[in-house]
């Protein structure tokens, strides 16, 4: 009688019936298709705790490894409640001034529990101002719009970097000034527009791309500090599209056009 022709429950309770009927272990073993060890194994758990010891046993651990104590959960739960401002940081070190004879979960653990529990308020993150160009004007009178940009760092010999900032006006393709800096930041940009506007006056409108430090990714309408400085000295922006140098075509082969220039002179 093997155990597939009954439920592994019946087969058992037969078996141990019938030992104690006074039947023999090995016999009764051979007639059930089972080892005399799993028999032994039966009759001790019979013999310690009765039937509920033949009962199939859940096989699931006692404790389970890395799993949280429902108790240090429920003290997380009641503190984020009693705290409801608080993040999974501020609430540990709270359960560790409370509880410290306890083994306190790491922050990210409080923050799983606090997580699951729907607890935990998701901040939208803020989209940055994404940059955009704008409309372009084209005219033919000199001083109305000038171009800037930055054409190229390069390493020196004594390993600094230079950025020349390069500055010419629209119509006249007249190199207003190619001053070399050490570095983007608005203040030497910023001085280096205040000398031009000295020399030469304010134009209607500057045209530029959109990076540092024209324009600021963080701010609104991504205005930099030097872009807000034109608008105050009413001065009109003009953003040429990104990825689209060819807005700012007659700027970017400014470098061409004056190596060209140089090699005429110097043939002359």
């Amino acid at each position: 009688m093997p155990w597939m022709e009954c439920s592994v429950m019946d087969a058992k309770l037969k078996f141990v019936a019938r030992l104690l009927d006074g039947e023999d272990m090995t016999g009764l073993c051979r007639d059930f298709g089972i080892s005399r060890k799993t028999g032994y194994k039966i009759w001790d758990r019979y013999k310690e705790c009765g039937l509920m010891g033949i009962s199939d046993r859940d096989r699931r651990p006692m404790k389970q490894a890395n799993r949280l104590p429902f108790q240090i959960e429920k003290l997380i739960i009641q503190l984020k409640k009693e705290k409801p401002h608080w993040g999974a940081p501020k609430i540990r070190e709270l359960l560790l001034r409370r509880h410290s004879h306890l083994q306190i979960p790491a922050k990210s653990t409080v923050h799983a529990v606090l997580a699951r529990n729907n607890l935990v308020t998701v901040r939208r993150r803020s989209k940055k101002g994404k940059s955009e160009g704008t409309v372009l004007s084209y005219t033919s009178e000199p001083n109305a719009l000038w171009c800037a940009d930055y054409k190229g760092q390069f390493l020196m010999g004594n390993q600094i970097y230079c950025y020349p900032l390069t500055i010419t006006d629209y119509a006249s393709r007249y190199l207003i000034t190619c001053d070399a800096l050490e570095t983007t930041k608005e203040d030497y940009a910023l001085s280096v527009f205040e000398a031009a506007f000295k020399e030469y006056g304010l134009p209607r409108a500057i045209r530029t791309d959109n990076g540092v430090p024209f324009s600021s990714a963080h701010s609104m309408f991504n205005l930099s500090r030097l872009s807000v400085w034109w608008l105050r000295l009413g001065i009109e922006l003009e953003r040429i599209e990104p990825g689209h140098p060819e807005q700012n075509g007659r700027h970017e082969r400014m470098p061409l056009s004056v190596s060209t220039t140089l090699k005429d002179h110097i043939k002359h």
